[in-house]
């Protein structure tokens, strides 16, 4: 669930670094700030999760330098046993810490389908049954932690290839 908001005239504002004004809200909203925002903020997304936390994004206009040539080029090969491995031979192991969490995640949705099956018992819609409720909420945190942890690991991986490389050649794999 989101909603987008286009900021016209300073009706997306961010004020002392601690509230943000959006226009369809009448109050200010307490955030964290991640990091401070460059340039113009041009529009404003506000997202909930299925763990029911809140996340607003911003989507700012700024001028992006140039990253310094490194005259390198890499290919990278898309793997089963290992994640990757780059034609400088190079390899990149599957990230070890989402299995571990895998393994609290399948434990958690089996209490899940417990705690379902016994409100089925008892004759208690889901909706009303708390204890389902509690452990539908911690399956989604584990979900949104393992998400988070995979798209970071992603996202570290790709930054360091792209500034240490300039062309970047990758597989192209036929998956059905």
């Amino acid at each position: 669930q989101s909603y987008t908001t286009n900021n016209q005239n300073g009706t997306v504002a961010l004020i002392d670094n601690k509230f943000i004004k959006v226009p369809k809200l009448k109050s200010l909203i307490r955030i964290k700030l991640h990091r401070q925002p460059k340039g113009m903020i041009k529009s404003a997304t506000i997202s909930r999760h299925s763990s029911g936390k809140y996340y607003i994004s911003l989507l700012c206009k700024e001028e992006i330098s140039e990253l310094p040539k490194t005259n390198s080029a890499i290919g990278i090969d898309l793997g089963i046993t290992d994640f990757a491995i780059l034609s400088d031979g190079q390899k990149i192991d599957n990230n070890k810490f989402t299995s571990k969490m895998e393994k609290k995640l399948k434990r958690e949705q089996r209490k899940l389908s417990r705690r379902a099956l016994l409100a089925k018992k008892k004759g208690i819609p889901l909706s009303e049954a708390k204890n389902y409720q509690k452990q539908k909420l911690k399956v989604a945190r584990l979900h949104e932690k393992v998400m988070n942890q995979r798209t970071d690991f992603l996202n570290k991986l790709s930054t360091e290839i792209i500034k240490n490389h300039d062309i970047i050649c990758i597989e192209d794999l036929n998956v059905k």
